[in-house]
């Protein structure tokens, strides 16, 4: 009989590291690691994330431990938060319900040549003229419609066609993850439902915890890194949080029903229908990771085009000359084929990051050659009132966690708390009081994502830093929010 996991349950091997052992359960191969201290237990122990975290530990191939980030939650099979790499050569899986609905949803950084004080006449211009340019709500269409053939080129190329189409600039794929595609891409594996649901979504922002904001560099903890990322005391900042839109989702969907079908012929017992898995080498997970990899290219030509529109709109409202580039782009809700050392060998592995940050470390190829010497960004979310980090990733977080870290505050009630909690249009009056600029048109979507929702990011940040998962390079304070309903 299951019975929730309590904290007793849990090993401590630091302040920041706890561990369900493998003995918890008979049926887990690996034990689990919850990188959090005791104050976010609170938080997580009425959800089903640990129980879920135990599950993703019974899967095969899977190497060294199950992992949880700091923001962990409940999610759809695999907790969001969870971090977990299987060996393609001892059978390991590929599980859409480890990647997630929202396909390489991940966070783009963009930074301005102007300061906090030069950009503050021409502020709320700003953000209107984004809101206008950015399409974002609930199933929200764009600016551009592809027909069937040139979407197929965007699912197999990414960002890159789009620089072929006239958008954008070459460093937004230099600073990129992959550099905007992943090469296994193969548009026929994505459903023409899914390229429906796609067509005209391109450019877009969505809704829930997907956001564009303004803002600027409050601290800074690393000079030398800072430097290196080209990021400066008061510099204006953009942060622009999407993913795959419907076509991610629409992808995640099939593969869950093809996999379901398939699961008394493979003769698997899983522990959760939602957790349910091929193992990589099988046909179907090849077409999945094939659509995978498409819908994350997607994803990447998405946060590409409304990059280039950010970049438009700085120029129409303020100066044709102003400098926006791409610091980077990361992903979240992603796997990929990665070489890890494990044991003393180097072995290639399927690493998921579900609701997770790659967080590689100094002299890693995947690296972009710019930042190769000091590690890889990486950009971690706050909530609307309060703060964001970049952080860069570390050799410990290699050895601890497959060079990963959170990708968040990580959500501490469910939307529907929140609105019982929170009214819109009081939240709006709030933020704007503090001198946050809101642009959204619906109260309840402000309610869903209010700062109360998230669990402290500061507390968050103090964890990744504690354990060694990234470490802090600097803060970001919001100015302008822009979201959709």
């Amino acid at each position: 009989m299951k019975r929730d996991i309590t904290f007793n349950d849990l090993i401590k091997i630091s302040d920041n590291i706890y561990e369900i052992p493998k003995s918890y359960r008979s049926d887990m191969l690996v034990p689990a690691r919850v990188f959090m201290n005791e104050e976010m237990f609170q938080d997580i122990k009425h959800d089903r994330s640990l129980e879920q975290l135990v599950n993703v530990a019974t899967l095969p191939g899977i190497q060294k431990y199950a992992f949880a980030m700091p923001d962990i939650h409940q999610g759809y099979g695999f907790p969001i938060g969870g971090v977990a790499a299987f060996a393609i050569e001892e059978g390991g899986v590929i599980s859409p319900g480890g990647i997630g609905y929202d396909i390489n949803c991940g966070i783009r950084l963009l930074a301005a040549s102007i300061t906090l004080q030069e950009i503050k006449p021409y502020l709320d211009e700003l953000a209107t003229r984004i809101f206008h340019k950015v399409p974002s709500g609930v199933g929200q269409g764009g600016n551009l419609h592809f027909k069937s053939d040139e979407l197929d080129r965007i699912l197999k190329k990414g960002a890159h066609h789009m620089m072929k189409l006239g958008y954008g600039i070459e460093s937004d794929l230099d600073n990129c993850e992959e550099n905007g595609v992943m090469d296994f891409a193969d548009p026929q594996m994505v459903s023409d439902h899914a390229k429906t649901r796609g067509a005209d979504q391109l450019g877009t922002l969505g809704s829930g915890n997907h956001f564009l904001e303004i803002q600027y560099i409050d601290e800074i903890y690393d000079d030398k890194v800072a430097q290196a990322f080209g990021l400066s005391k008061d510099q204006i900042v953009i942060m622009i949080h999407c993913g795959s839109r419907g076509l991610g989702h629409q992808v995640c969907t099939d593969y869950l029903r093809i996999m379901m079908s398939k699961i008394s012929e493979w003769g698997i017992n899983l522990p959760d229908r939602e957790l349910v898995y091929a193992p990589f080498k099988s046909q179907v997970a090849q077409e999945y990771y094939s659509a995978m990899s498409a819908a994350a290219n997607f994803a990447w030509a998405n946060r590409h085009m409304i990059g280039h529109w950010v970049r438009e709109a700085f120029h129409e409202v303020i100066s044709p000359k102003m400098n926006v580039r791409t610091v980077y782009d990361v992903s979240h809700n992603i796997g990929k084929i990665e070489k890890h050392e494990i044991d003393g060998k180097i072995k290639e592995v399927i690493t998921h990051r579900k609701g997770a940050t790659r967080a590689f470390a100094p002299g890693r190829i995947e690296v972009p050659e710019a930042y190769r010497s000091v590690g890889q960004p990486v950009l971690i979310p706050g909530t609307m009132g309060t703060a964001s980090y970049v952080l860069v990733g570390t050799q410990e977080s290699m050895d601890l966690a497959f060079g990963s870290s959170c990708h968040g505050a990580g959500r501490r009630l469910s939307r529907i708390a929140s609105k019982k909690q929170v009214h819109g249009g009081q939240l709006r009056n709030q933020l704007e009081a503090q001198g946050i600029i809101i642009k959204s048109n619906s109260d309840l979507g402000l309610a869903e994502e209010a700062p109360i929702a998230y669990k402290d990011i500061d507390n968050v940040i103090r964890v990744v830093q504690g354990a060694g998962l990234a470490n802090k390079v600097v803060r970001l304070k919001p100015l302008a929010v822009i979201k959709g309903d």
